[in-house]
């Protein structure tokens, strides 16, 4: 059994952490500030003296027990996003296919017959130090995810060429091609 939630998370240096009511979390660091409402049954307890938090579930239901892994999981995120940020690479592969960040465009050049223009969202930063390679970073680790995904998504890698967005350490099943006149 996973003992994620049990650990004792620590608050970086020049974060803060205020903790409402109805277990609404924020966090501000040095490259911005985070909310996440956090599920009421688990326990948050902020110790401004250790700079420590800790979460305590009620029971040992399986769904609490989820919870509290979840929770423990999601503030530590949340620590990690405003103190060091998050990245995420993408590669491209493919004879002409290309990116280019313009203002708060992407343009991706993928074999269509159109270009495809992605419009970043807020708190997310993309940056293309080559045509070919892509860098997503912020403070929020899921909205990171979400977005190197959909890119990802308009040119999935395909098996026999590997041609298309991949993730930096992906590694792509090659399938071997047809062999020409083989049995005759």
């Amino acid at each position: 059994m996973s003992r994620i939630g049990n650990r004792i998370l620590t608050i970086p240096v020049n974060t803060s952490i205020t903790l409402d009511a109805s277990n609404l979390l924020t966090v501000t660091g040095a490259k911005g500030s985070l909310k996440k409402l956090l599920p009421n049954v688990i326990k948050i307890n902020v110790d401004e003296e250790k700079k420590t938090i800790t979460t305590t579930r009620p029971d040992d239901n399986k769904k609490n027990k989820q919870l509290h892994g979840t929770t423990n999981s999601l503030i530590n995120g949340m620590l990690v996003g405003v103190s060091t940020g998050f990245m995420k690479e993408l590669e491209i592969n493919g004879v002409g296919y290309r990116a280019a960040v313009q203002a708060n465009i992407l343009n991706l050049t993928l074999g269509y017959s159109h270009p495809i223009k992605f419009e970043i969202p807020q708190g997310i930063t993309i940056v293309a130090p080559k045509p070919t390679v892509l860098q997503i970073s912020g403070i929020d680790k899921q909205l990171i995810g979400e977005v190197a995904a959909k890119i990802r998504k308009f040119r999935k890698p395909e098996p026999y060429k590997g041609k298309g967005i991949k993730y930096k350490n992906e590694h792509i099943r090659r399938k071997e091609g047809k062999a020409a006149g083989k049995g005759k």
